[in-house]
């Protein structure tokens, strides 16, 4: 995490300041470039506690293709409320709870010029299988034609896949990804990202039976809030503790595997079930050492 820290950093001390979209100014700085090896640990930030339940559930509902928050509530999850329920989209919102046509939608069901429907995620998949050397295994979420059909345009805009093949006779393929995020909130958002992209490339490894290797987290515009500069000081003041580990259910083996347990998760959790020991099977993190939390609003 010491690179994540230098970047935030960097940010509150060389920024630029300026107005944004919510009105409450930020002091940013652009492209910057993090990488992280899974083979030191799990990327999760321990300079303060990550919600990770909250990371793996909002992987989950981007994985299921779906758009509707009152998932995420049963699962205890209210990120999405401040976009899904501003004034500036209710009146847009297909029912109640949309969170319009956002990441997963775009994932899973991009919709072409043509009409067709183009499941980009089933289908990088299989390509890391049928052709590993392929330069095409993207997936993006920034589509210009659909921008005004979602609470919030996508802020980690696209990602691409690499796999390197097996060294020696008993090596094994490793496979990474590189993620490109136009805007990076650095101090509530961007841990919870790489924490996702992490377990992301996790999850697509074992699906393709290759050895989960970089997370390479390209920021453009990173920036701190105003009203986060307080909370950034005062993490930045803490020593980071080593990294945890990652434990992912070994049995889940394809997309629709993942997808049927996150569906079974949510009607459980709908019918009274805690969801916390339901999430933690599918994942949780071991030897996590952390500091407190530091409170901050996120901007909406």
């Amino acid at each position: 995490m010491h690179q994540y820290l230098g970047i935030l950093r960097k940010a509150l001390e060389t920024g630029v300041d300026r107005d944004d979209r919510t009105g409450t100014g930020t002091r940013a700085i652009f492209g910057e470039v993090m990488r992280f090896d899974m083979s030191e640990g799990f990327p999760a930030v321990t300079t303060k506690r990550l919600a990770f339940r909250s990371v793996l559930a909002e992987l989950l509902w981007f994985i299921a293709g779906s758009s509707d928050v009152n998932e995420l509530h049963a699962l205890g999850v209210r990120i999405w409320d401040g976009n899904a329920y501003a004034p500036y989209w209710i009146e847009r919102a297909r029912f109640d709870g949309d969170a319009g046509r956002n990441y997963g939608q775009q994932w899973r069901d991009w919709i072409a010029p043509d009409g067709r429907h183009v499941d980009q995620l089933r289908e990088v998949i299989q390509n890391l299988s049928e052709k590993p050397e392929s330069r095409r295994h993207v997936v993006t979420a920034w589509n210009p034609g659909e921008l005004d059909q979602t609470s919030l345009p996508a802020c980690h805009a696209l990602f691409q896949f690499f796999v390197a093949p097996r060294e020696g006779e008993f090596g094994q393929a490793r496979l990474s990804v590189m993620m490109y995020q136009r805007s990076c909130d650095l101090f509530l958002g961007v841990p919870f990202n790489i924490a996702e992209y992490a377990l992301l490339l996790h999850l697509i490894a074992q699906f393709s039976g290759l050895v989960p290797h970089e997370f390479i987290h390209v920021l453009a515009d990173a920036h701190v809030y105003r009203d986060h500069f307080d909370a950034a000081r005062q993490q930045l003041e803490r020593a980071p503790f080593p990294s945890p580990r990652l434990a992912l259910d070994p049995s889940l083996r394809s997309l629709d595997e993942v997808v049927a347990r996150y569906r079974d998760i949510v009607a459980r959790a709908k019918a009274g079930e805690k969801p916390g020991p339901l999430l933690d099977a599918v994942a949780r993190l071991e030897q996590y050492q952390f500091h407190p939390p530091i409170e901050a609003k996120m901007a909406v």
